[in-house]
């Protein structure tokens, strides 16, 4: 029961991975970076920046305003407010204009702030990029070597099958001992159980990713070898994360400038034009207009502009000292990560001569089952040896497109 279940098992696997859809990396990632609600929470973020700087510019235009006060204050039997204070009544129906008068170089570097804050969230996007690209492309890594490790075991499983139904008719015709059959048909299910195994390990693996993803899909999904290769190492200059510490230079000299010009004298021009009047003496003749200059001239404040510039300086230190460790980081990092990948590729290398021999060893031994010369115990552990390094082989193959993954995190 259970062997026929199994074997129904692979067949319906079979049957669907020959229909299953095929999805490569680049489908992925874009989906992933379309999906993001990150990506387009910083897209919002320009958008939003681009009013501020609207309403920057609109806040120096002439602003005009339309005012009304109207009173009346009786007096009744003599009692009452005084009317040197109230005047009695007031009625006013007035049309204010207000412009302040601000400097291009001052309103440049307000425009120049905005225009900082939008070049910092476009670099944090693209690292939000790179972050969401390294994810999505180490969990294809990772499902894509699930699917070749379950496609390998049961190429293995085929393979023992084979060998099963040889020492089979040999065990009935008494060349075999039964005891050699029953090991041999241990293996066989142990090496069944491992299919399983990996069939439910990839399809998890294939779930986390379209999880990444924001892809809702429980289809069957063949993934094709990731076309992954080391990217030209740039200039740590033109890195996205170099970037924020020049970014963050430019943000502090610009602080500097708003503060010298929050120091300068502020002059705005005003008018106002309508009715005011108290209705005491010739109401229909309060028809009238006011103009003038207001000016405004810092003298002391009890030096806080030489505080403000020691709050920029100490933020200056903070972004040089981020800056150098980022730097040695850089190098460090990208040293070890290569490091590394010439050490697994080298041990991939001796992995597949080692396949080559297992191959021979197994040939060998398929060769003296059929003649009924081959010893069982050296048969299986034939098979063990070739197990073993092509697992090996496929968790190094992982392991080296892991770290060419990282590598170009640091290099994009």
């Amino acid at each position: 029961m259970k062997k026929s279940f199994f074997i129904t098992f692979i067949f319906t696997w079979n049957f669907a991975v020959s229909y299953a859809q095929s999805n490569n990396l680049d489908y992925y990632i874009n989906r992933a970076l379309t999906n993001s609600p990150l990506l387009k929470d910083y897209q919002n973020q320009v958008q939003s920046n681009l009013i501020d700087s609207q309403r920057l510019r609109a806040s120096y235009l002439p602003q005009v305003t339309a005012t009304s006060n109207n009173y009346y204050s009786p007096v009744i039997g003599g009692v009452g407010y005084d009317d040197a204070i109230t005047n009695g009544a007031q009625v006013s129906a007035l049309v204010g204009v207000n412009k302040s008068i601000v400097s291009k170089k001052n309103l440049s570097a307000q425009f120049a702030s905005i225009q900082i804050q939008n070049k910092s969230i476009d670099n944090n996007a693209r690292i939000s990029e790179q972050d969401i690209k390294r994810t999505v492309i180490a969990q294809y890594i990772t499902a894509y070597g699930s699917l070749q490790q379950l496609n390998f075991t049961k190429e293995v499983h085929e393979l023992l099958k084979k060998e099963e139904s040889i020492l089979k008719t040999l065990t009935e015709k008494n060349v075999y001992r039964q005891t050699d059959y029953l090991t041999f048909l241990v293996t066989l299910q142990q090496q069944e159980l491992s299919v399983k195994q990996l069939y439910i390990q990839s399809l998890n693996d294939i779930a986390a990713l379209n999880y990444l993803c924001g892809i809702v899909d429980t289809a069957k999904t063949v993934l094709p070898e990731p076309n992954i290769t080391i990217n030209h190492l740039p200039s740590i200059d033109n890195s996205v994360f170099f970037t924020k510490y020049t970014i963050d230079s430019l943000q502090l000299i610009n602080n500097k400038a708003l503060i010298d010009y929050s120091y300068k004298p502020k002059i705005s021009l005003f008018a106002d034009g309508g009715y005011n009047s108290s209705l005491a003496y010739r109401a229909y003749k309060n028809f009238g207009t006011t103009f003038g200059i207001n000016i405004s001239f810092p003298i002391y404040d009890g030096r806080q502009k030489k505080m403000q510039y020691s709050k920029v300086d100490i933020a200056e230190r903070t972004r040089q000292n981020y800056k150098s460790f980022y730097i040695t980081q850089y190098y460090q990092q990208v040293a070890q990560l290569t490091q590394q990948l010439n050490a697994t590729e080298s041990l991939i290398g001796d992995i597949n001569h080692q396949i080559k021999y297992a191959e021979g060893l197994i040939n060998v031994n398929n060769q003296l089952l059929e003649t009924g010369d081959a010893k069982i115990a050296d048969l299986i552990i034939a098979l063990n040896n070739y197990l073993t390094a092509k697992y090996l082989l496929t968790q190094n193959t992982i392991s080296r497109l892991q770290i060419i993954n990282q590598i170009n995190y640091w290099n994009r």
